[in-house]
């Protein structure tokens, strides 16, 4: 059995919805896309395996429909998966799990530099070399999300802040190729990231009040 007798039925029709075919694999990856999600606001290991699932869903979909730049950025999501599970594993001090930090400001020069460059070179690549109708949009999103996952794997609180400004391009991006059940997706993506950017945000904090005030002891003293 080849590859594509493998996987082809997951690109035939679950339901019909608005008029536009909604397949076996766009809705596999909405329910293991919301799991995902939600597993990482929680800072839950597992949603790196059930992640590694959903993006090979969403492949599938995303190149059925001329999305190319997201059908690739699924085989990157791949590997940044295997090295996001590894970081939050032993990413921290002396090996230890990771914890949440703020970005650098290093960092935030080089992602956007890196995000810059990314999105323009795709953009060209798509245009030229593609039918894609979207070039720009499809190559801001995927520099977009390749930095979010960045910062998803190194837990930095600021990565939801790409997560959100990516999702808020994608659901109507999603919607104009009639790809509506992705697109709701994105919606319930976009309320998580917010629920993801509080919680940490609050986790931050806290951890950071007793060093505060062990300062400020030793100031008074």
């Amino acid at each position: 059995m080849s590859l594509t007798d493998l996987l082809g039925p997951l690109l035939e029709p679950a339901f019909t919805f608005m008029g536009a075919s909604t397949s076996w694999a766009e809705l596999l990856g909405f329910a293991t896309g919301v799991l995902t999600v939600w597993l990482v606001v929680r800072q839950h290991m597992a949603n790196w395996p059930i992640g590694i699932v959903n993006v090979v869903f969403l492949g599938l979909v995303f190149l059925a429909v001329g999305l190319y730049a997201d059908a690739a950025l699924q085989i990157v999501y791949v590997v940044l998966g295997l090295y996001g599970w590894w970081q939050w594993l032993y990413g921290g001090a002396e090996r230890s799990r990771l914890t949440i930090s703020a970005t650098r400001p290093a960092e935030w020069l080089w992602l956007i530099v890196s995000g810059g460059a990314v999105t323009v070179l795709l953009t060209a690549v798509l245009a030229s070399w593609t039918n894609s109708a979207v070039p720009f949009w499809d190559a801001l999103t995927t520099a977009l999300s390749l930095m979010a996952t960045y910062g998803q794997c190194r837990k930095l609180v600021e990565s939801w802040w790409l997560w959100i400004t990516a999702d808020l391009i994608y659901i109507p991006l999603y919607a104009y190729k009639a790809l509506y059940l992705t697109s709701a997706l994105y919606v319930l993506f976009l309320g998580l990231c917010v629920a993801g950017l509080l919680s940490w945000r609050r986790e931050l904090a806290a951890r950071s009040l007793p060093v505060a005030a062990t300062g400020a002891a030793g100031t008074t003293a």
